[in-house]
């Protein structure tokens, strides 16, 4: 990935390696497959990572319960070892009073301690996407969480604990916030920071009931007003300013953006900005945006020139260079009607879609996304989170050699549902990449029979390659 990206949102996380090894808590192994790979699920009781997410009820009611949280890979305390961090929801009752952020300490060996209370982290609005990074310059990763509500921006005090700086740094936007991702747009050195929003949404006042392939579920997004992105200038000194309209990010009409991407697509040493917008593909929708940095303040909407402004509803991304030849690849999560693989083209310097080609298009509901090289292969894999919808399973695609993808059995890693934050690391320093998954709650409307009951516990695999 992007050595500029630092942002982490429901559909996007870190593949770091670490150095080193340690012994793992006890787990239950699965058995290896074709492909060699051992997923074992870390029992919370052992690893000491117990966190069940709350998003809203059960079943979920709204649309607001079913988008679920991320999850954050941050070295608070720079010691070396990942910390994971949570922002948690919280339920249509009480969307400023849910249970509360968690951060959880790595104290090695596979093991955490839950860190919240002695960092001082009380945040209990409902958080959605995180972006960590040093926006300060001071050493110490900070950590934004995009809400419904006013955003919070959290700074890390050199590994003591952290405060809510939200206001002074003016960037406490009251909408309701569901990715971001900070990074060095202008080239002066410090963290900017990309903010994208959803929509507008009243509890008191919800949208009528909607059809969805002949059932009745939930209303939105669709009949919902659309909000616009944001983009903060760092001016330093712990300050930010608004510079949406100014750099050309309100040229685009409001959309229903839910994951951004921050990277050099075109190869100037300048920061560009993709967004996954949702319903796309609807009349009257923003399609997804990219937009190129102009290296003078402003970005310019170039998603139709170079193929990636395709209407689809995108419920994440990730990009990578997936073939090893030079240029950034970037995959997105759809609905049930397929996902993309953007593929660059030197020759062209446009995208190419190649989902169908390559045969990673997945007709399933998906989430969360992750470029990963599971097996240490040197040939990039990846991994697919499934919606919300009942029967949905995330998916891993293994590039068993260039250009050629294969599906991996579910029997040969593991199974799980409902995953909208998925963070992937070498945790235990062996040399591949574990991975810590968050869960959302069923959206069981018009599903009669189906489990929806609140199971949203965290769950983390380690990596034990056969």
């Amino acid at each position: 990935m992007s050595s500029a990206f630092r942002g982490y949102f429901p559909a996007l996380a870190a593949c770091l390696f670490l150095a080193g090894c340690g012994d793992s808590p006890s787990s239950a192994v699965s058995s290896p497959g074709k492909t060699g790979i051992r997923m074992s699920e870390l029992d919370a009781a052992n690893t000491g990572l117990d966190l069940v997410l709350t998003s809203g009820g059960a079943p979920s009611r709204e649309i607001l319960e079913v988008k679920g949280c991320g999850l954050a890979l941050i070295d608070f305390d720079s010691d070396g070892d990942l910390d994971v961090f949570a922002p948690n929801g919280a339920t249509l009752e009480s969307p400023e009073r849910g249970p509360g952020c968690r951060l959880f300490e790595n104290r090695g060996g596979l093991r955490f301690s839950d860190a919240t209370e002695r960092l001082g982290l009380q945040l209990r609005r409902w958080g959605f996407g995180v972006a960590v990074g040093d926006y300060d310059g001071d050493g110490f990763d900070d950590i934004y969480i995009a809400c419904y509500g006013p955003n919070v921006l959290l700074r890390n005090k050199a590994g003591r604990g952290f405060e809510d700086v939200s206001d002074v740094a003016g960037v406490a936007d009251g909408s309701w916030g569901t990715g971001c991702a900070f990074a060095d747009t202008d080239g002066d050195g410090d963290l900017d920071l990309y903010v994208c929003n959803y929509l507008s949404f009243d509890p008191a006042n919800p949208p009528a009931r909607a059809a969805f392939k002949s059932t009745e579920v939930l209303g939105g997004p669709l009949g919902l007003p659309a909000q616009h992105d944001l983009l903060y200038e760092n001016l330093g000194k712990g300050r930010f300013r608004d510079i949406s309209k100014s750099a050309g990010i309100r040229a685009a009409p409001p959309a229903y953006a839910l994951n951004v991407a921050i990277l050099d697509l075109d190869g100037d040493s300048r920061q560009d900005i993709f967004v996954g917008n949702d319903k796309g593909w609807y009349p009257g929708q923003q399609p997804d945006t990219t937009y190129r940095n102009n290296g003078n303040g402003t970005f310019t909407n170039v998603g139709a020139a170079i193929n990636t402004q395709v209407a689809i509803g995108a419920m994440g991304a990730d990009f990578t260079d997936a073939f090893n030849d030079g240029g950034w690849d970037i995959f997105v999560s759809n609905t049930s009607a397929g996902h993309l693989f953007h593929v660059w083209n030197p020759n062209t310097m446009q995208y190419d879609e190649l989902a169908v080609t390559y045969g990673v298009q997945a007709n399933i509901e998906g989430w969360a996304v992750n470029w990963l090289d599971y097996d240490n292969d040197g040939w990039q894999d990846i991994y697919i989170g499934s919606s919300d919808y009942p029967g949905n399973k995330g998916l891993l695609f293994h590039q068993v050699s260039p250009l050629v993808f294969e599906t991996v059995p579910l029997d040969d890693y593991f199974t799980h549902y409902r995953s909208h934050g998925v963070a992937v690391a070498d945790f235990d320093r062996d040399g591949d990449l574990d991975m810590v998954v968050g869960h959302s709650t069923h959206r069981c409307d018009g599903y009669p029979g189906d489990d929806c009951e609140d199971t949203n516990q965290v769950q983390f695999y380690e990596n034990r390659l056969a």
